[in-house]
């Protein structure tokens, strides 16, 4: 896995401020007012030709308050699972028992800790940092969250130890099963494999951590992650599951594809819609599988029915690929694999420019974009400048005269005229000006 980095502090110190500063966008939550964040977010760094996970926590204070013991048991689980330590601390209101009662935390964790003295952003506030020697750290560093400033070096420092991300690999495919608990995820892995591999039991919650199981299928290796079950966040309550919570998150982190599993049995409930929003953040290619399909009587119609209720809940998702199976007894099992290679190689997907450039074209000239105010939205280029997931750059007028409705258009036509099935896709406008 990679290198995973946690930012610990007080409430206020500006945590969320470095976390979208590193992660190069507004994930947090950011507001002039303590204890904003209130769970930990994920996030991956790119800086160079190097990449680190990031956690964000909320602010820990001493107090003994139901909510605020929590956050301090959060952020103990996020530090467990932490390579490094990143303790942000005030620089310009300087430090107080709180900040002593975190050192005292980290202390007994034996982990390697930077102290990041933020809101340093002029020589007068620089010259006051000796006080947070006091803390007993050896490595200080200091940031301005709010003026971009010092963040080369800290990044520096992070990565110093990171080996680059090679240019070509070919690596073996991840898939993460992931789903609210119970909904038959060991199952469904031991019905891959054919053999017992992980605890299969009637008890919601028997999976506690993630479970990595190299197999081969069609004479190719792959890698199938099991993950704990996902609880909605006010019904965790042990620390154990709140950590299988944060093993879970970076297993989707981590993996190619996600398969979302829920139950026939339960149909679809809310918590199913937040776990696959998880997978989409991330980028990841997805396959939606409704197991216990031995539960449902009539099942050719029950297909149909399915299909559209899946299409009427999920509509922010119109590109899934959906598989019904039993993992109970092996029925269908056979058509999750080639599910779950397709969309791994749709969310790997290459399109040549010019073909790119053709259907955009063919597009705008069916249905030009609306004017506004006497201006109407001009695209000049578009190539595809990413991939996992695919992202497309749009070079055009004025990016202002987007309208939503107008890009959904055309990620629409970028899908009819090529196979892009399970993997969410971005579309990114710039001015043709912009470098």
């Amino acid at each position: 896995m990679k290198k995973c980095v946690c930012l610990i502090g007080k409430p206020n110190v500006g945590k969320s401020t470095i976390f979208n500063k590193l992660i190069r966008e507004k994930k947090s939550i950011i507001m002039d007012e303590p204890g904003i964040t209130r769970d930990r977010i994920y996030g991956t760094v790119t800086y160079k030709d190097k990449s680190f996970s990031l956690i964000d926590t909320g602010g820990v204070t001493s107090d003994k308050k139901d909510f605020n013991l929590s956050i301090k048991m959060q952020a103990s689980l996020a530090i467990n699972e932490a390579d490094l330590i990143l303790f942000v601390v005030d620089g310009k209101n300087g430090l107080d028992n709180t900040d002593y009662f975190i050192r005292d935390m980290l202390i007994k964790e034996n982990k390697e800790v930077i102290v990041v003295v933020n809101k340093i952003d002029n020589q007068k506030r620089a010259q006051n940092i000796y006080e947070f020697y006091e803390l007993g750290f050896e490595k200080i560093l200091t940031v301005s969250g709010e003026h971009n400033l010092g963040f080369t070096e800290l990044l520096d420092y992070i990565t110093k130890d990171i080996p680059p991300n090679p240019t070509y690999v070919d690596p073996i495919p991840k898939f993460a099963i992931i789903g609210r608990p119970n909904v038959g995820k060991s199952s469904l892995l031991n019905a891959l494999l054919n053999e017992e591999r992980a605890i299969v039991s009637n008890i919601a919650g028997t999976t506690r951590d993630s479970v990595d199981t190299k197999f081969t299928y069609d004479k190719k290796e792959y890698i199938a992650i099991d993950t704990a079950g996902m609880r909605k966040k006010g019904r965790i309550y042990e620390n154990v599951e709140r950590y299988s919570y944060l093993r879970s998150m970076r297993a989707i982190d981590e993996c190619d594809v996600c398969v979302v599993v829920i139950s026939a049995e339960d149909g679809i409930i809310e918590h199913d819609k937040h776990i696959l929003g998880y997978a989409m953040e991330a980028g990841k290619g997805i396959v939606l599988v409704v197991n216990k399909w031995d539960t449902v009587k009539n099942q050719d119609t029950a297909i149909k029915e399915w299909t559209q209720k899946i299409k009427n809940e999920f509509q922010f998702a119109t590109y899934l690929k959906v598989v019904f199976l039993s993992a109970k007894n092996k029925k269908r099992i056979s058509t999750l694999m080639p599910e779950i290679i397709n969309s791994y190689e749709n969310n790997n997907k290459v399109i040549k420019t010019s073909l790119l450039n053709n259907v955009i074209i063919e597009a705008t000239s069916l249905n030009p974009p609306p004017s506004y105010k006497g201006k109407r939205l001009k695209i000049f280029f578009v190539s595809e400048t990413a991939t996992k997931p695919p992202k497309f750059t749009f070079q055009v007028n004025d990016k202002t005269l987007v309208h939503f409705s107008y890009k959904r258009y055309l990620e629409n036509k970028i899908r009819e005229n090529f196979d892009l099935t399970g993997t969410p896709i971005i579309l990114q406008f710039k001015n043709h000006s912009e470098k």
